[in-house]
C-alpha cells in the first residue's frame, strides 16, 4: 500500500491544479480553439487521421471542451471524460445543448469502459501527464475496437527547441514592458513545475521514448504528424507574443492503430 501512495498524491495534485484554473483555462493562449484559421486546422488535422466516417470516440482528458467541439462538429459521438469536475462543469455548460455527446467523469488512465467499444481515442496535451504510462497505454487498446484509432496532439515542454530560447527571451522583455500574462499558466507556474518534475515524462515527451511503449501494448502502423500547420493557424490571429509562443516547444501529432 504504501508504494502507491506518491502516486495516488500527485493524481490528486493534478486534479487539483487544472481544477483550480478550469474558470481561466479557456483564457490562457493555445487552450481555446476560436472559430476561424485555428478551428479550421485542428479539424482538418483530425479529419485526416479519423477518416470522413462518423466514429464513436473517445476523448480523454476533455477540459473545458475545446476539442469536444471539433469532433462534434465532425460529426463523431462523443464520450468526453476529464477526472476534474469543475472542468466538465465548465465544458458541459458549453455543450449544454449538443446531441451525440455523452460526459464521463473518469481517469484517464484508467476509464473503466468495456472492452472494444470505442472506434478512436483522442486527446491533447494529455500523455505528457500520464502517471502510468504503460499501463495507461494498455487500457486505450483494450477499450479500442479491432482497427481503432488512437490519436493524440502532445509535444516535449520540459524544453524549449533552439528557437524556443530565442522567442522565450524574447517574450520576457515584452513582459517586462507591457506586464505579464495573468492566464498564462499564471501565479501557479511553481505547482506546474512541481508536478512536472515528478512525472515519467517530466523531463520530456519525445516520439523516441512514447513509440516503444506504445508498441508494447499492441498498437501498430505509428506516423507522427507535424503540427506545423495548426501553429501557423494560431500566428494568424495572435498578438505578437502569443505568436512567439508558437515557436516554444517541439510538439507533434502522433497516430497509430489496433490490428484489425
Amino acid at each position: 500500500m504504501h508504494g502507491t501512495l506518491p502516486n495516488t498524491d500527485l493524481k490528486e495534485d493534478i486534479r487539483d491544479y487544472w481544477s483550480r484554473r478550469s474558470e481561466t483555462f479557456d483564457l490562457a493562449f493555445g487552450h481555446r480553439i476560436p472559430q476561424g484559421p485555428e478551428f479550421d486546422a485542428w479539424a482538418a488535422a483530425i479529419r485526416e487521421r479519423l477518416g470522413p466516417e462518423p466514429r464513436r470516440v473517445l476523448e480523454l482528458a476533455c477540459g473545458t471542451g475545446e476539442v469536444t467541439r471539433l469532433l462534434l462538429s465532425l460529426g463523431h459521438e462523443v464520450t468526453a471524460l476529464d477526472f476534474s469536475e469543475a472542468m466538465l462543469a465548465v465544458a458541459r455548460k458549453k455543450h449544454a445543448d449538443a446531441k451525440g455527446l455523452r460526459f464521463l467523469l473518469a481517469d484517464a488512465e484508467n476509464p473503466m469502459e468495456p472492452d472494444e467499444s470505442y472506434d478512436a481515442i483522442v486527446c491533447r496535451h494529455l500523455v505528457w501527464t500520464l502517471t502510468t504510462p504503460a499501463q495507461a497505454f494498455a487500457e486505450w487498446y483494450r477499450m479500442l475496437k479491432p482497427g481503432g484509432t488512437l490519436l493524440f496532439f502532445d509535444g516535449d515542454w520540459a524544453a524549449p527547441t533552439p528557437l524556443g530560447r530565442l522567442a522565450s527571451r524574447a517574450i520576457a522583455v515584452l513582459d517586462r514592458l507591457v506586464g505579464t500574462d495573468p492566464h498564462y499558466d499564471g501565479a501557479m507556474s511553481d505547482r506546474h513545475a512541481n508536478i512536472m518534475a515528478r512525472l515519467p515524462f517530466g523531463d520530456g515527451l519525445t516520439v523516441d521514448r512514447v513509440l516503444p511503449l506504445l508498441e508494447t501494448a499492441g498498437f501498430r502502423d505509428m506516423t507522427i504528424g507535424s503540427h506545423a500547420s495548426i501553429a501557423k493557424a494560431q500566428r494568424r490571429t495572435a498578438d505578437l507574443r502569443n505568436r512567439l509562443r508558437t515557436l516554444l516547444y517541439r510538439r507533434f501529432i502522433l497516430c497509430c492503430r489496433k490490428p484489425a
